[in-house]
């Protein structure tokens, strides 16, 4: 099949494979979308919000919908690197031998992985980035496809360790899951407290996301977008690289950030247009694209000073001016 032919038969795959998880999972539209979103995009994702409100159940359904291997690992306080990764031990010719950790699988879902001290949280690092583990100084690939899907408590929420900075940035979103509406939770008390047991079918296998990845991937992105994605991701930064940027944009940084966004951010930018591109079933993201991903590329790349926490403005809300002034041209 031709390129086009692919792109059109991924709409249709994509939005069977929302009907499958639209079984189990009511309401959260946004989240299903941008999980997904992650999915094709071939991009890790962390899902923040109180507990209950299905984040572990959207990725246990979605991994059963995409017939890929699943492992679950929950989070707590006393887990140590070698239980994600592996470990080796002495067999009965006493010769050392590598068992695999939970980490060995498609999807990976690292529950509560804020529950966990920093050591442990960094076991994941060499597999988010280089999709390998090494143990006693061999390396052992991964999976392809392989997805960390990590969900994270409010870190106001007692016995939580704030994630790394290195390791939130390894993270292609961070989306936010707010409480269902009224009559969603009444669905979801009628569903759950019922005799009613949904089946998940299979709509996606292994080889053919791999192939949708790559067709994404191979999207042509025109100059103009290319540029303003670099350019909003840098605006992020209380001292931009932009030429002539716009005063208004860097001084919105430099006065409520202590740090922006780096280059990863601007490749994600560009990446999670093309897929959002396509999931519309066009052939080239255009500015609208990276808008639509901006703020949950951005949200956990950035990080407020002093004076945006007492003036008591949200993270999303400098994002969202920076979109507002962006629509006004950057001037690049």
């Amino acid at each position: 099949m031709s390129d086009k032919e692919i792109i059109e038969n991924f709409v249709q795959r994509y939005n069977a494979l929302k009907n499958e998880m639209g079984k189990v999972i009511v309401g959260q539209d946004k989240a299903v979308d941008s999980l997904l979103l992650s999915i094709f995009t071939g991009g890790h994702c962390l899902l923040v919000g109180v507990p209950g409100l299905a984040k572990t159940l959207m990725v246990n359904t979605l991994s059963k919908a995409l017939g890929l291997t699943f492992n679950r690992i929950q989070f707590t306080p006393d887990l140590m690197p070698s239980d994600i990764t592996g470990s080796e031990i002495l067999d009965e010719n006493r010769k050392f031998q590598f068992i695999k950790g939970p980490v060995f699988a498609n999807i990976v879902l690292a529950d509560e992985i804020n529950r966990t001290p920093p050591k442990t949280q960094a076991a994941l690092l060499e597999a988010m980035q280089e999709k390998s583990v090494t143990v006693s100084g061999k390396s052992y690939p991964l999976a392809a496809p392989f997805f960390v899907l990590a969900t994270q408590n409010p870190i106001e929420q007692e016995g939580t360790y704030p994630l790394p900075e290195a390791q939130l940035d390894r993270f292609m979103l961070n989306i936010k899951m707010d409480y269902p509406s009224f009559q969603e939770e009444v669905d979801i008390v009628k569903g759950t407290t019922a005799d009613y047991n949904p089946h998940v079918e299979v709509v996606l296998s292994a080889e053919e996301i791999l192939q949708y990845q790559d067709v994404i991937r191979r999207l042509p992105v025109s100059d103009n977008v290319c540029r303003y994605a670099v350019s909003l991701a840098a605006s992020t930064r209380p001292v931009s690289s932009v030429p002539q940027q716009r005063n208004d944009s860097a001084g919105l940084a430099a006065k409520y950030l202590s740090w922006g966004a780096g280059p990863r951010a601007s490749q994600y930018l560009v990446m999670g247009a093309k897929t959002h591109a396509a999931m519309q079933g066009k052939y080239s993201p255009d500015i609208e694209d990276v808008q639509a991903v901006a703020v949950e590329v951005l949200r956990h790349r950035i990080v407020r000073n002093y004076y945006a926490e007492a003036e008591g403005i949200a993270t999303e809300d400098i994002i969202q001016q920076l979109l507002s002034q962006s629509n006004n041209g950057f001037n690049f």
